[in-house]
């Protein structure tokens, strides 16, 4: 009887507790992307959220790398140009979002700025390092006006010689990258004002340091989770102006910080790239781990600088060259610039015949992210661009000696931050050990539900066994009555012995 309590028990507790982790398994991923969902919209809030979109706590570092250019008298003889890559010069990089402003229609406005600050310790030389490379207001300025009438091209070349303005520059690493005093500059901007996209010292990133990318307004995911961190507009602009298509001129995808979470493996990674003045997308690679966290990576497809030959949706982006190469002269000033992969990795093999000391590979300038695929939260992140300078020789601009036609490369960076410390610590019990804990325990209620009611089938089915086995005898030692069979002739009745009808008695002994 008390097995048969214990049965019942048992199996009235295992189907509860099965129910309990059948429950948790169908709503408890509902539970944790509920979470995560209310978790990420950008509101003030949300305070770990949002201290990450405003001021975001990862480090990040800009690394540049110039091609110093070993021999400019054999180039301006014809020959083909020799380079040796210099650097890694580091800055660290701090962005701040201001003027945050939200909008009834779920969305948020803001300017981001960034400043960037010399980091010795990390790189390989300092700022005072002299390099040699192509002198983009001469080369640059030759191939834009060559279609102008042969005086006006030597009035120009004149000019040039007037300010002592040459085919190179050598200058320190700290001039070329946040400017130098020029004669020219000045001149120019006094006479021909806006022909330069500076109006202070030239250098190569004059316009970055301590400036912003552009007004952009991006949905903030509290209407719907899809639409977080997407872009609404730039600068006002819901579609862009350089390019030659409409497909080209879509702003599409994020401002490049965060995606929107929920990610599987045919998700890709759209973004405009205000420096790149065009949308960017990446696609994904492949699984992996970084600190304890699930990721995806992805990268760069080969058809992303293709030229229109090779990849028709690029078509919008020429006048084009090689595949490798995006032409954005459209959205500065006019300039023979050109946007690929470092030492023109993915790019036609033909660019590397051009130059020598060009090495391409994956690891060292490949791009990538790679992305928390339940949250759209970057773990880690590199994109490594190169700055290319068309160049060859222009009558008229004796300065253009005998180049030969050759897309130059200039310089190289990479701008990449991971997260570390507290925050990944943070984000690791927030956002996986948390959920994970949670699967597991599920599981686990489900498990111990059924085990516990397959213990009590068994514990009820050997109790039954057992009294059927037990009934048939008594056993004496356990103070069971025991019946005896002894037989009694009947007197009344006069037979034989051999017709004696036996009585049947029962004595208990």
């Amino acid at each position: 009887m008390n097995k048969s309590k214990l049965a019942i028990g048992l199996c009235v507790a295992g189907t509860l507790t099965a129910v309990l982790g059948l429950v948790m398994v169908i709503i408890g991923p509902i539970i944790i992307n509920d979470q995560i969902v209310k978790n990420l919209v950008i509101d003030p809030k949300n305070e770990m959220s949002y201290t990450m979109w405003k001021d975001v706590p990862v480090p990040f570092f800009m690394s540049v790398y110039f091609f110093n250019i070993l021999n400019p008298t054999e180039v301006l003889a014809g020959e083909k140009p020799m380079v040796e890559q210099r650097g890694p010069y580091v800055y660290r990089k701090r962005l701040q979002k201001q003027n945050i402003t939200f909008h009834p229609n779920a969305t948020v406005s803001y300017l981001e700025y960034r400043s960037y600050f010399f980091e010795p310790s990390m790189s390989v030389g300092n700022e005072s390092d002299v390099v040699t490379i192509p002198n983009m207001l001469v080369l640059g300025a030759a191939v834009m006006m060559e279609n102008l009438p042969l005086a006006v091209r030597l009035l120009i070349s004149a000019t040039f010689k007037a300010f002592n303005e040459g085919p190179f520059l050598s200058k320190s690493v700290g001039e070329l990258m946040w400017g130098y005093d020029s004669k020219l500059v000045d001149f120019l901007n006094k006479w021909f004002p806006g022909m330069l996209p500076s109006t202070g010292k030239f250098g190569l990133f004059s316009e970055f340091n301590n400036s912003n990318t552009g007004l952009f307004t991006i949905h903030t995911g509290k209407d719907d989770i899809r639409l977080i961190h997407k872009v609404n507009s730039w600068n006002s602009l819901t579609k862009l102006k350089y390019w030659n298509t409409p497909q080209c001129n879509m702003i599409n995808g994020t401002a490049g910080q965060m995606w929107p979470p929920f990610m599987t493996k045919e998700s890709t990674l759209p973004f405009y790239s205000p420096d790149a003045c065009r949308s960017l997308e990446l696609v994904y690679q492949r699984e992996g781990i970084i600190k304890g966290i699930p990721l995806y990576r992805y990268v760069a497809p080969k058809t992303m600088f293709a030229n229109g030959s090779d990849y028709a949706p690029n078509e919008g982006f020429c006048p084009c060259r090689q595949s490798g190469l995006l032409n954005v002269s459209s959205c500065r000033a006019n300039a023979p610039v050109f946007i690929s992969h470092p030492h023109f990795y993915n790019a036609d093999p033909v660019l590397l015949d051009y130059v020598q000391g060009l090495k391409p590979t994956e690891d060292e300038h490949g791009l990538f992210i790679d992305i928390h695929p339940e949250t759209g939260v970057p773990l880690n992140v590199s994109i490594r661009l190169q700055l290319n300078l068309y160049m060859k020789r222009v009558s008229g601009f004796t300065e253009t000696g005998k180049i030969s036609e050759v897309v130059m490369p200039m310089i190289w960076f990479e701008e990449n931050g991971y997260m570390d410390g507290a925050i990944v610590k943070t984000f690791h019990t927030y956002l996986v050990l948390l959920p994970m804990v949670m699967v597991y325990m599920q599981y686990c209620f489900l498990g111990l539900g059924l085990a516990t009611v397959l213990g009590a089938a068994l514990l009820h089915y050997r109790g039954k066994a057992l009294l059927k086995k037990d009934l048939p005898t008594v056993i004496e030692n356990h103070g069971i009555i025991q019946f005896e069979r002894t037989v009694i002739p009947d007197a009344s009745v006069s037979t034989s012995s051999s017709e004696q009808t036996p009585l049947i008695q029962d004595h208990v002994d």
